[in-house]
Formats: structure tokens, C-alpha cells, sequence
């Protein structure tokens, strides 16, 4: 079993120390990889460049051509919380070629899976506009690859960063080809704001987009409920070819900018849960991007926690942080529930 990992230091030249979204949050990656016995296990896949046809497939001309001015015009800012160097637009190139690379290396028999180390993050990018830390949207510019030009019918991407994907969702609300679900933090406060369950899709995209809305403070138990009541079945029902993840780790208890409380235990067990159901469905066929996570310890832990489970093999992860704080955890049997009830891909005798 071959997991690749994909990376480049060129990654690190889109950067701005003071956003929580800087390259030390990938440098403490690559720092606890090296001392990890687990890198002797991994085969390291170069990364290319997105081509125009890639970019094209999940963005419009007018997307990625203001991306380009505004990297060309030096430093700039394309909302309140998304920044540009003169860099970013080739490393968010790559970025998104390393997904498309990791997802060729896994089709063709070249890995077992792969995780693309990658930033600038993506999900949040929609069809036309860069946004939340985005430029381009990584995992959808690999799934179109997938599905226009690597033969593939049915890819999942499944999302467990805590914010939502409102950029995934948006570029493939209508095409049924793709099953998007995304567990995520929601209500008040919530960044972005979308992912409600109500959000199914529309058109031939209809019960392809499957969201599980969370309540602040919802940690490893509610997660692990989520997936194994909600996400998994609905996986298993699709029946994907491959299986895309946006793997984001801000949901850590100790993450400055979620609001979950989740601990890396929880992590590593809904990441054992895909990893399960990959084998049954889809040849093991995995392939993880890089999207958020701000506490560096933690996010590295994360990481070496999904590599860990993607080798199939037994062992513990340094965990520098444990258990979330004892608290009360808001329950989330009724929104799973009603999800279980009205999801088109749940409910009894749905095709």
C-alpha cells in the first residue's frame, strides 16, 4: 500500500505572517513529517501546475484573470480576508495542480492515496470569485479532471473543516455527478454562512449536496455520529469512484478560529470511517487537499494523524494537546435525525 504526499516549497511564497492562513502553518507540517518515522513510508509525487483547461473547468475567465492582476500589481487584498503577493497566483496554480497530480498518481495505480500539502486553501473559492482565504478551488478543479478527462462517473468530496465549502457547493449544486458533503460549524457567527440541511442541490445535481450543519461546541462525539449516521451511508448509496477530501483541521479544540471541539482522536476515527468505506466502495481510493487549520501544533498532528490511518497501519500519533476541555456537548440527534428523514439519499426507498 502506497500513500503519496505532495508538496513544494514554493507554497510558501504566498505569505503574509500576520493572516492566520501563512506559511508556517506548512512549515510545522513538513517539520513534524521529518520527524515522524512515518515519512519513511510515504512516497513523495511532485506536483505540477494547473493548465487553463483545469482552471477552466471550475472557474470562469473573470475569476482567474482577476487573481492573475491582482498577484501582477504586487500586494493586494480581494475581500477583507483574502490576500494576494506577487506570488499567489502561480503557488495557487500549483495548489490546485498538486490535487489534480495526487488524483492521477491514485487513478493511475501510481499511490493507494495521496494528501496534497498544499495552500493556499481552496474550498471556499466558488465558480466566480476568490474568497475566505481562496483563491482557487483545489479538490473541485481535481474532481472536474477526474470525471472530464480520467473517465471517472461519481466522485465524492467530503469536507470536515469546519467551515463550509460554500465554494464547492456553488460550483457543483447542479451537476450529479459530484456528491458533496460537508460537515461544518453553523448558526451565528459562523463563517461563511451557508450549509444549512435544507441545501440539497438543484437540477440534476439534486441530493447530491449533502450538508450536516454542527452547534458551537460540538466535538468528537457529534462528529463521529455525523459521519456514521448521516455521511457514510449516503457515501455508500452514491457509490463514488474516488474519493476527494477537504482536509481541514480548524474543528481542533485548540484551533483559534473554530468553534468545534474537536480533539485529533476524533479526527483520526472519522478519517478511519472514510478510509473504510474507500476500501469497499472505490479500491481505497483517496485523495486528501490541504484546507484550514490556524493552531500549527495541531493542524500537523491532524495531518500525520489522516497519513497514519491512510497506511492501514496500527499506531499512535503524537497528540501535544489530548481530550477537548470538559464541557457539556450540545446534543445532534435532531438535526441528524431530520436529516436521516429528508435527505433524498437517506430516505427509505430513495434511488
Amino acid at each position: 500500500m502506497t500513500v503519496a504526499i505532495l508538496t513544494d516549497d514554493q507554497y510558501m511564497d504566498h505569505d503574509y505572517s500576520a493572516h492566520p492562513e501563512n506559511a508556517e502553518r506548512l512549515r510545522a507540517i513538513k517539520a513534524a513529517l521529518e520527524r515522524s518515522p512515518l515519512r519513511s513510508r510515504l512516497a513523495v509525487v511532485e506536483p505540477r501546475p494547473a493548465t487553463d483547461e483545469e482552471l477552466l473547468a471550475a472557474h470562469t475567465p473573470a475569476q482567474i484573470q482577476a487573481v492573475s492582476r491582482a498577484a501582477a500589481a504586487g500586494r493586494a487584498w480581494l475581500d477583507v480576508d483574502t490576500y494576494v503577493r506577487p506570488a499567489s497566483y502561480d503557488v495557487a496554480r500549483l495548489a490546485a495542480g498538486a490535487v489534480v497530480r495526487a488524483t492521477e498518481a491514485v487513478l493511475g495505480g501510481e499511490a493507494s492515496s495521496a494528501f496534497a500539502l498544499v495552500r493556499p486553501p481552496g474550498h471556499h473559492a466558488t465558480r466566480a470569485r476568490a474568497m475566505g482565504f481562496c483563491l482557487f478551488n483545489n479538490v473541485a478543479v481535481a474532481a472536474y479532471a477526474a470525471l472530464n478527462r480520467m473517465g471517472l462517473e461519481r466522485v465524492a468530496i467530503i469536507d470536515w473543516d469546519v467551515h463550509h465549502g460554500n465554494g464547492t457547493q456553488d460550483i457543483f449544486w447542479e451537476d450529479g455527478r459530484v456528491l458533496y458533503c460537508s460537515t461544518h460549524g453553523y448558526g451565528r457567527g459562523f463563517y461563511p454562512g451557508t450549509g444549512a440541511a435544507e441545501e440539497i442541490g438543484v437540477g440534476a445535481g439534486h441530493g447530491t449536496t449533502l450538508n450536516v450543519p454542527l452547534p458551537f461546541g460540538a466535538g468528537d462525539e457529534a462528529l463521529g455520529a455525523a459521519f456514521e449516521q448521516v455521511i457514510i451511508p449516503a457515501l455508500r448509496r452514491f457509490n463514488p469512484q474516488l474519493i476527494l477530501i477537504s482536509a481541514g483541521y480548524d474543528a481542533h479544540w485548540a484551533d483559534p478560529l473554530g468553534s468545534l471541539t474537536v480533539s485529533l482522536s476524533g479526527y483520526a476515527h472519522i478519517a478511519a470511517m472514510v478510509y473504510n468505506l474507500a476500501q469497499e466502495c472505490c479500491e481505497g481510493r483517496i485523495v486528501c487537499a490541504l484546507e484550514g487549520g490556524y493552531n500549527t501544533q495541531a493542524l500537523a498532528s491532524c495531518v500525520l494523524a489522516t497519513l497514519q490511518v491512510l497506511t492501514g497501519e496500527e499506531g499512535e500519533v503524537s497528540d501535544p494537546f489530548g481530550a477537548a476541555p470538559a464541557g457539556r456537548s450540545p446534543s445532534v440527534e435532531g438535526i441528524l435525525a431530520t436529516i436521516r428523514r429528508s435527505h433524498p439519499l437517506l430516505t427509505a426507498g430513495s434511488e
